[in-house]
């Protein structure tokens, strides 16, 4: 008399976790499973003699996965639902359990930054996580030590120095990146083993690698470039599902490179479906830009990071239909020349406009940034420079304004604030947070009237500031009360 155990086929993952199985009840009773595993342990034993020796191998081992792994019994969909359900600082731990584990949680990973650039031309990346959809490139192009204890960052960009080089080396050099003919070797192995890649960041890779992206990867939409120029932006013609780019061609101490009008011609010809766009240390003038909000139409945030465009470049901004975000992060200027054609008018979707550690010394051209973005809704300056009462007063014009953010104005005070609050008829929310120079005690009845009126207000100027003094009178927390009255009935609350 012989027992064999069959493997219970499973129709559906889905149907077998809504609806219990003789192998859930098993699972419940480890005890019950034990004693079944045992009888067949016996019984295999007792039958050695009418066995052929490969099925007594082939029971053998089953008995002992079944007994050592009892997950051995579920398949891989269900396990792989399974573990999909728990908590990524789970999935180290979880690769450690077998080697079928490690498989399927490889299967789970979408996004992976590559260190080893022989993980990726060997193929082993694809091996052991088959289902990448981000893949960030950039750290695994740079040629660093990786044991060295000196580590240079950037916002943009970071690495190992050697600490053994004379102090003169210690800085990014050309040499440091791996050269456009190996990215480019890189980029081909992973279009063919990334047919569903999203997302890509890359450093120093030529037009040809492009290319091939663009053509096995058709579902290609956030793409990152570092250090590209006029010629490389050809290849990106050919992704025509590119939604969100943004292009690095100058990172001082790191290394230079020059995106013009021309490149940006090029873009806006061949990328018309983009959605957000980022332009750091790129040059260009008033035809680039022109190009890009005349060919991009559905183009709805602009950021703009350390950018040496030419004088008169903002003009541009006002073809753009559907620009309803414009960033300027780290700018040394705004625009040279502060020139502003009238005939052409302004941004009329632009609701947000940011800045952040910005220089704001240049009166004309703040009042052009001003004059074209009169409909905004939400204005913040954060840690910019030169951002005084004169400067801070050219933002009287726009009037529609309903939330407002200062953050780290050193030079602004109470009046300079007062003077450009009071226009501002349509404002709902004020974030003052580390301005020095903004006293408690110099507001006056009028600015604390306004203050009453916010539905979102933040008030730390300073480590000092209680807000007590100025603000005596204004009946403002009996209508904070009114308002917390709307969204919850304290006295129904338990021992209220």
């Amino acid at each position: 008399m012989s027992c064999s155990a069959e493997k219970p086929n499973f129709r559906s993952p889905l149907k077998e976790l809504q609806s219990p199985s003789w192998t859930d009840v098993w699972l419940k009773n480890k005890k019950a499973l034990n004693h079944v595993l045992f009888n067949m342990n016996l019984q295999s034993r007792s039958n050695k003699q009418t066995l052929s020796p490969q099925l007594r191998k082939s029971l053998d081992f089953t008995l002992h996965s079944l007994v050592s792994d009892p997950t051995s019994i579920l398949s891989d969909e269900i396990l792989l639902c399974i573990l999909s359900k728990l908590p990524n600082s789970q999935r180290n731990s979880n690769s450690l359990v077998s080697k079928r584990w490690l498989n399927l949680q490889g299967r789970l990973v979408r996004s992976i930054k590559v260190l080893d650039w022989d993980f990726l031309l060997s193929g082993r990346l694809f091996i052991r996580f088959p289902n990448l959809i981000h893949v960030d490139l950039v750290n695994g192009s740079l040629i660093s030590p990786r044991n060295s204890g000196i580590f240079c960052s950037h916002k943009l960009l970071s690495c190992h120095l050697d600490c053994n080089a004379d102090p003169k080396d210690w800085f990014f050099k050309e040499r440091s990146v791996l050269s456009s003919d190996e990215i480019d070797k890189g980029l081909r192995i992973l279009a063919s083993g990334c047919p569903n890649l999203r997302r890509l960041l890359v450093v120093n890779a030529s037009e040809l690698g492009l290319l091939s992206v663009a053509e096995e990867c058709p579902t290609l939409q956030v793409l990152e470039l570092h250090r590209c120029n006029d010629q490389v932006l050809r290849g990106i013609a050919a992704c025509q599902n590119l939604q969100i780019l943004r292009l690095i061609g100058n990172v001082d101490g790191f290394y230079k490179s020059s995106v013009t009008d021309i490149g940006l011609t090029i873009l806006a010809q061949g990328c018309k479906r983009l959605v957000k766009l980022e332009l750091s240390g790129c040059e260009g003038s008033y035809e680039g830009v022109k190009a890009i909000a005349q060919c991009c139409q559905m183009l709805e945030e602009l950021i703009l990071r350390d950018h040496r465009m030419e004088g008169g470049w903002l003009s541009a901004l006002s073809y753009c239909e559907n620009l309803k975000t414009l960033r300027f992060l780290s700018c040394k200027s705004i625009d040279h020349c502060g020139w502003f054609d009238e005939d052409v008018g302004s941004c009329r979707t632009l609701e947000r406009l940011h800045f952040e550690k910005c220089q704001l010394r240049n009166k004309e051209s703040l009042r052009t940034l001003f004059l074209l973005c009169q409909e905004v809704r939400e204005v913040i300056f954060q840690n910019c420079w030169g951002l005084d009462n004169e400067m801070f007063s050219l933002s009287s014009g726009l009037r529609k304004v309903k939330s407002l953010c200062l953050e780290s104005c050193s030079l602004l005070t109470t009046e300079g604030l007062e003077s450009a609050l009071i226009s501002c008829k349509e404002i709902q929310s004020l974030k003052v947070i580390s301005c020095s120079n903004i006293k408690d005690s110099e507001i006056s009845p009028a600015l604390s009237t306004l203050f009453s009126t916010l539905i979102d207000f933040q008030w730390r100027p300073d480590t000092k500031s209680l807000l007590s003094a100025g603000l005596a009178g204004t009946g403002m927390r009996k209508r904070g009360n009114r308002y917390f009255k709307k969204t919850c009935d304290w006295k129904s609350l338990p021992g209220a």
